[in-house]
């Protein structure tokens, strides 16, 4: 799949899942229509995500669901997933694309119109702009947390590439991340901490498929 017709992206935060595995929430997202799934898991050690990797790309090549790898550029490569994702303070979008090669999908965070064309520019795929509306489930600078649509918005204008909104989003406050242009939103505790994961996940698409409809007759 390509970025651009992404509507929903989970990132993994085992943490948060309460007695669900990671692989099960994973595949209940699958159940529930996911677009593209992050392996993220930040406080696991490497080896461990390289296994927990290898289960995710079996589940979701089978599924035809796209899979990123938050950072680790050696991870994405072993486990064969489709791209990598990284943030301001990771290696550089060049050098993922120069170690990935031109087929992977390269994605990088950004806040600010500034960090977006940069990253265009560099060769990214799609950007994951935020925090939409705050985040609880890691360290935001405060300038960075709470961007609100009309950030979104400003940096779809100014970037040809696939952004995604990501931070606090949920299927009650997505659509106005879609309506400012956003091809879909990327959530984590939505999902990972529903007491129905599969649910979740079709309730969060149709929200935003929905404002996207809204967004093309407009």
């Amino acid at each position: 799949m390509e970025p651009s017709t992404w509507r929903t992206y989970l990132v993994t935060q085992a943490s948060i899942a309460e007695d669900r595995s990671t692989p099960e929430v994973v595949r209940a997202a699958i159940e529930g229509g996911i677009d593209a799934v992050q392996l993220r898991e930040k406080e696991t050690n490497a080896r461990s995500r390289y296994e927990l990797g290898l289960e995710l790309r079996e589940l979701t090549a089978e599924a035809g669901v796209d899979l990123i790898v938050n950072d680790r550029v050696d991870i994405a490569e072993a486990i064969n997933a489709d791209g990598v994702h990284v943030g301001q303070s990771d290696l550089p979008v060049s050098v993922a694309r120069d170690l990935l090669g031109p087929e992977a999908i390269v994605g990088c965070s950004a806040s600010t119109v500034e960090e977006a064309r940069r990253a265009e520019a560099d060769g990214a795929d799609y950007l994951g702009v935020g925090s939409v509306y705050g985040t609880t489930s890691k360290d935001v600078p405060e300038a960075e947390n709470g961007i609100g649509p009309e950030r979104i918005a400003e940096v779809v204008k100014s970037v040809s590439i696939p952004v995604v909104g990501i931070g606090g989003t949920t299927a009650g406050n997505a659509g106005p991340v879609a309506e400012a242009g956003a091809a879909g939103v990327a959530v984590i505790s939505e999902i990972a901490a529903a007491d129905d994961p599969a649910a979740a996940t079709d309730a969060l698409a149709r929200t935003v498929e929905t404002a996207k409809d809204l967004e093309r007759r407009e």
